[in-house]
């Protein structure tokens, strides 16, 4: 079996440099703010390097950007990347704080050998901005040991990798100080060494916890790694160095993150129609917003617009310090609409969610109506406003085939003035009302006036003629 390890060195520091396109220098100091664990380039170029005292860091780059290592964003962000990887291998396992792993012998066939696997896995990499040291191995220690040396190789060879592994000094072995001074009284100073000793002798000179290790390495011992599966949900945050004051400066870290949402749904097969945006404040209270279209959608660009008018109704009340964006409604996605010659979709459905998912959050949720007939034949209560609904969407009784009716109804009948010049339906006889106090005994009419419009007339139990819409 062969396993893939990554080793993310400076995790949280390329998660930061990812959020937010910033310039400067950047370093990332421990929990108790002392001293430095993570630097970026522009830092190290200034002399600031992995456990220096934050005091002379800040002797060297005076406006040196400081961010303090949380060991709970830590594994999130750990779990984020097993998340990725998990499109691309079906068998991961977490090793905090900075580790994935990943069985890839299954995997061979699909991607048509290691290197192909080493390939996809390094353009992933270079796509999300992440640094990472790859290195494969015959056992998760093996491959974990091999990656945190930074010269992990693409090879199947055991031999090979053992040879690389006896080439390891103790101390990267990861064994203790207690250990590595125990061996080293006894002549052995690289791990090929103690790979050398006979297994009774191991045994024998070595303590059982350091017995195990050096077995699981080897692979004469079972070290077996539960699957780890994703959780049902998606959830990215980006956090900022410099506090974002307008919403236009939150554009960068969100079209990354919808483009992964995009690329999440994708993989699922399935959709979303609700989005929470928390927007993160250094004094205030979180702003939370609630994203919704009117139905299944999985395009960031369609997230990005709904977002951005949004925002432009709501505008920031504080600073931003960070953003989470969050989804856990999932729906089925649905068949795709055919596509015309020159590529443009033609499935009416997606251009109407489209549409009046950016008109409500343009005007607001409870801004847009739809008319539905009411069953009632009397003209003035035979509809009513509603909620929008889904096109297709099965309705009332009411909506089976009716005469023809205007498209402009007036709020009430007015006497007709004029004499038509043409009739061209009717009469349609309209009685009811008598339940509610309102009856009416009408017989209407589709007539042409003299100045040609199209009205809909209709006479009363009276003889009185009267208008009551226009047809276009």
């Amino acid at each position: 079996m062969l396993w893939l390890y990554l080793h993310f060195p400076h995790l949280l520091l390329d998660h930061v440099r990812r959020s937010q396109n910033a310039t400067g220098a950047l370093a990332i100091v421990d929990g108790a703010g002392q001293g430095v664990v993570q630097a970026c380039p522009t830092a190290r170029d200034l002399g600031i390097t992995p456990g220096m005292r934050l005091k002379t860091a800040l002797g060297l780059a005076p406006d040196l950007n400081i961010l303090r290592a949380d060991a709970k964003q830590e594994a999130w962000l750990l779990e984020d990347q097993a998340r990725w990887l998990y499109h691309y291998a079906a068998h991961i396992n977490l090793a905090p704080p900075d580790g994935l792993w990943a069985e890839v012998s299954s995997l061979q066939k699909l991607y048509g050998g290691l290197p192909a696997i080493w390939q996809t896995v390094e353009q992933a990499l270079t796509e999300r901005q992440l640094t990472a040291w790859v290195a494969i191995g015959h056992t998760p220690l093996a491959a974990r040991l091999l990656a945190h040396t930074g010269k992990g190789e693409c090879t199947a060879d055991k031999g090979h990798i053992l040879t690389a592994l006896g080439n390891l000094p103790l101390q990267a072995a990861g064994f203790d100080k207690k250990s590595c001074t125990r061996l080293q009284r006894l002549g052995l100073n690289t791990l090929g060494e103690v790979f050398a000793l006979p297994a009774p002798e191991l045994a024998r000179r070595l303590s059982p916890e350091l017995l195990a290790i050096i077995q699981k390495i080897q692979g004469t011992r079972a070290d077996p790694k539960a699957p780890w599966r994703p959780p049902h949900t998606f959830r990215q945050r980006a956090d900022f160095i410099q506090e974002v004051e307008h919403a236009q400066g939150l554009l960068f870290s969100l079209q990354r993150i919808l483009a992964e949402l995009e690329e999440d749904l994708c993989w699922r097969q399935q959709d979303t129609d609700t989005l929470l945006l928390v927007l993160q404040h250094r004094h205030e209270e979180p702003t939370r917003l609630r994203i919704r279209t009117t139905g299944p959608e999985h395009r960031a660009e369609v997230f990005l617009k709904l977002i951005q008018l949004k925002l432009d109704q709501q505008p920031l009340r504080a600073p931003v310090t960070g953003l989470v964006l969050a989804v856990k409604r999932f729906t089925g996605r649905e068949a795709p609409g055919g596509q015309d010659l020159l590529g443009e979709t033609q499935d009416l459905n997606e251009a109407w969610h489209t549409l009046i998912s950016r008109l409500q959050a343009r005007l607001g949720e409870q801004a847009l109506k739809q008319l539905a007939p009411m069953d009632d034949h009397r003209p003035e209560h035979a509809w009513s406003a509603s909620e929008v609904r889904k096109p297709g969407k099965r309705q009332d009784s009411a909506s089976a085939l009716l005469p023809h009716r205007p498209l402009w109804l007036l709020k009430g009948p007015r006497p007709l003035e004029q004499t038509p010049v043409a009739w061209h339906s009717g009469p349609e006889r309209i009685s009811g009302g008598w339940w509610d106090g309102q009856r009416v005994h009408r017989d209407y009419y589709i007539a042409r006036l003299p100045g040609g419009e199209l009205a809909w007339v209709f006479r009363d139990v009276n003889d009185g003629w009267f208008i009551h819409g226009w047809f276009g």
